[in-house]
């Protein structure tokens, strides 16, 4: 049966989802890429990123999105009101409706055709602070809403980074949020709390590195074996618990392969990063499994590297493997430090694929590579800090990274940008 298109306002939107949680149709808010029947139960029908290929759907049961959003309020201290400033065609932003719909609570949502700027997000925020009372009020940002914020009060314009400051918390996810990112914005007095997840379970289900309530989280180096024992071995992180996917539409392999029961009855969604958890149980991701870059033969994780070489040079780094004669992958970084007068289109409806894209512009002329001093600050720092095979051979700045998905950096853009420029040097 087919759905009906994603509803024009944010009071629609929210209505049709309470219908959903409640047992009646699915939210469908992309058209649908497959013909499979949705099975009974599902509450959204969402599309993956794609970002470790072909987008898949993801068929969430109203049960798990119900269990992700009563974890969450616990979590962050209580029910309260939500402010959307994502699209609601992806997880992140859907779940602020879910959360709204369960607390009870208003929705403020921005303008179907607003694009985030700091004084339209000030704009929006003020007035449901204002209106709360004694109330919380939650936000679900990336990480390059939070730069433009910190970058206009930088400037001189602080009313989004102010307003931002008197949310109860800040949830912040959708991609790596660099170090120097949230030490700025818990000095200007913003709590954020870094969320990890995806798709498959229900948005960001481990928050600031722990798990969220009956969330389980384990590493496996090697899935023929059993998950080790001891802290600090790094694996591929898999998820379970009552916030997963019921799996992916029309595509029974790749459901079978990413979601697996072990033989005492437990359910674990196996995803494509690698992680490791520390004694006390919480979970550090080191960043994507096919992200790895193999340079001379050692294989170097790039999130510690990005987290570095972000914090040396103010901004938000990318590190990729370009292919290289003598090394196999050469290590090359790409930083961004995004302005106030970027702007990122939070538009809820038609083109909503496209809106969270940075097109980068061919001929090789958006990165400047940093100085021989910078470059040698940087591999001096990566060699001390990490080991020699992970400091960087290049380091380029750009206006920003392109984009897919809220929020993530497509690192194949990333690659065919530094290629681009070097054939053209």
């Amino acid at each position: 049966m087919p759905h009906p298109p994603l509803p024009p306002s944010a009071g629609a939107l929210r209505d049709a989802v309470h219908a959903a949680l409640d047992g009646g149709p699915a939210v469908v808010p992309l058209p649908r890429t497959t013909t499979a029947a949705v099975p009974a139960g599902t509450a959204l029908v969402v599309r993956t990123s794609g970002s470790t290929g072909t987008p898949r759907e993801v068929a969430l049961p109203a049960a798990a999105l119900r269990a992700s959003a009563t974890a969450t309020h616990a979590r962050l201290g209580g029910p309260g009101r939500w402010v959307l400033t994502l699209p609601p065609t992806h997880v992140a932003g859907l779940q602020v409706v879910v959360r709204s719909v369960l607390a009870g609570t208003p929705l403020t949502a921005a303008h179907p055709d607003a694009r985030f700027t700091p004084d339209g997000f000030a704009d929006l925020l003020e007035p449901a602070l204002d209106a709360a009372g004694d109330e919380p009020v939650y936000a679900s940002l990336v990480p390059t809403q939070v730069h433009r914020l910190l970058a206009a009060a930088h400037d001189g314009a602080p009313r989004g980074l102010t307003a931002l400051a008197r949310c109860a918390a800040v949830l912040l996810g959708g991609a790596a949020s660099p170090p120097p990112l949230l030490e700025r914005a818990g000095a200007a007095g913003v709590r954020v709390v870094t969320t990890y997840g995806m798709s498959e379970t229900a948005g960001g289900c481990v928050y600031d590195g722990a798990p969220l309530r009956d969330v389980r989280v384990r590493v496996r180096p090697d899935l023929s074996g059993p998950p080790p024992d001891r802290s600090g071995v790094v694996g591929v992180v898999e998820l379970g618990g009552p916030t997963l996917a019921a799996g992916y539409l029309g595509d029974d392999a790749a459901t079978a392969a990413a979601f697996r029961t072990d033989a005492d009855g437990s359910r674990w969604f196996r995803t494509s990063d690698l992680g490791r958890l520390a004694p006390d149980g919480t979970l550090e991701v080191l960043g994507r499994a096919d992200d790895v870059v193999v340079t001379g033969g050692v294989n170097v994780a790039p999130a510690p590297v990005e987290a570095l070489v972000g914090e040396l040079l103010d901004g938000e780094a990318c590190v990729v493997g370009v292919p290289d004669d003598e090394w196999g992958q050469a290590l090359v970084a790409v930083v961004a430090r995004p302005t106030a007068s970027s702007v990122l289109n939070c538009s809820s409806n038609s083109g909503i694929e496209e809106q969270f894209s940075t097109h980068v512009a061919g001929g090789g002329g958006d990165l400047v590579p940093v100085d021989d001093a910078a470059l040698a600050a940087v591999r001096s720092a990566a060699t001390t800090r990490l080991g020699a095979p992970s400091a960087p051979r290049r380091v380029y700045r750009t206006a920003a990274l392109p984009l897919r998905g809220p929020g993530k950096v497509d690192r194949s853009g990333v690659v065919a940008l530094v290629r681009e420029h070097e054939a053209h040097a």
